[in-house]
């Protein structure tokens, strides 16, 4: 469903045709391509699972430490990226981990190239500094993803499990705005923080520095598997819609975005690619449709939109919100190496009959 683009997504278009023409031609051909029910995805891409934090609710904890088997080079990087210009994707988002503790982050984003992609980064913003946010700018990057959990520094120390962050990321703020670069901040949100004056502070020095911010609803997935009390309901995310979206730039994955109303976004307009050539339907499904070392880009994408879960038009955050489906597709991950094959998790009573 078409929605009329709101001024800051306008603003975002008119950079992308005058700075990156060819993005900006792909980014047109979004609407289209989402009618015919192709993927627009934005690809999360887990490039190293190093981190210099232990924050309290990591997603990824048990894709961490040594691995056998293949995992991206930058050749595979160049390689990964053809494939998805030519299917007309636009966005990457550089995760981790922490990105800007990766020894290679330059040769990284020269691999995706710039001119072919919307680039984001996500960081804690403890390296941040005002000399590394115009080196971002510098080789590329586009936009800041910043972590930031609370307006109390202890709490939001506590969180992260590293002193001082709360300090160094306000300075990344400070020093991303300066620098040119496009900022968000990206906050966790429990039912019980979602109706918390602090939340609501928390929102309002948000749109005080003229920053947005990205919810990302709590998920009991990584280091918070099974912790099902924090999870949000319907109501809360038609509280969410209906009054703070109204009144703060502050957005879901639920929101639509570039004038397109796609519900949950889980390989419409989200894939999640592992260190390891895994991709998954979103950062939090821990479910591998298929490996991009194994199959094109293309098949594994086409494979997941056939998938109901997916391919159809859902009005919630499955992984935040549903308990039938966390119960059913994501607790049975709990007991198994990560990421599990799609066959080990999904049935033919999942897929879109044709």
């Amino acid at each position: 469903m078409a929605k009329e683009l709101t001024g800051v997504e306008q603003g975002r278009r008119n950079y992308l045709k005058e700075n990156k023409p060819h993005v900006y031609e792909k980014v047109m051909k979004f609407a289209e391509k989402a009618a015919r029910n192709e993927s627009i995805a934005i690809i999360q891409f887990q490039y190293d699972y190093t981190c210099n934090f232990r924050c309290q609710h990591c997603s990824v904890k048990r894709f961490q430490g040594k691995k056998e088997g293949r995992s991206f080079t930058l050749a595979d990087v160049r390689d990964f990226c053809r494939q998805a210009d030519e299917l007309g994707l636009a966005n990457f988002v550089i995760t981790g981990g922490e990105p800007l503790v990766f020894p290679d982050f330059d040769q990284l984003v020269e691999a995706i190239d710039p001119q072919r992609f919307y680039i984001v980064s996500d960081t804690n913003g403890w390296l941040l500094d005002h000399a590394k946010a115009k080196h971002l700018k510098s080789i590329g990057v586009d936009k800041i993803q910043l972590s930031l959990d609370s307006l109390n520094a202890k709490e939001h120390d506590e969180f992260r499990r590293m002193p001082g962050s709360h300090e160094r990321a306000l300075r990344a703020i400070d020093a991303s705005l300066e620098a040119g670069l496009n900022i968000i901040l990206s906050t966790v949100v429990t039912h019980q923080r979602l109706h918390s004056d602090e939340f609501i502070e928390y929102l309002e020095f948000a749109k005080a520095k003229g920053v947005g911010t990205f919810v990302t609803y709590a998920k009991p997935v990584g280091s918070w598997e099974g912790k099902f009390d924090m999870l949000v309901t319907r109501e809360d995310e038609d509280y969410m819609r209906n009054v703070l979206e109204k009144k703060y730039n502050v957005f879901t994955h639920l929101t639509p975005s570039y004038g397109l109303d796609l519900g949950c976004i889980a390989m419409k307009r989200m894939i999640s690619v592992t260190k390891y050539g895994d991709v998954m339907p979103c950062p939090y499904i821990h479910v591998s449709i298929g490996n991009v070392f194994r199959e094109p880009l293309k098949d594994i994408i086409d494979r997941g939109m056939n998938i109901k879960w997916f391919g159809k038009h859902v009005n919630t955050c499955l992984i935040a919100e549903s308990r039938p489906f966390i119960d059913r597709y994501i607790v049975p991950t709990y007991s198994k190496e990560l990421p599990v094959p799609m066959d080990q998790i999904f049935s033919d009573e999942d897929m879109i009959v044709k």
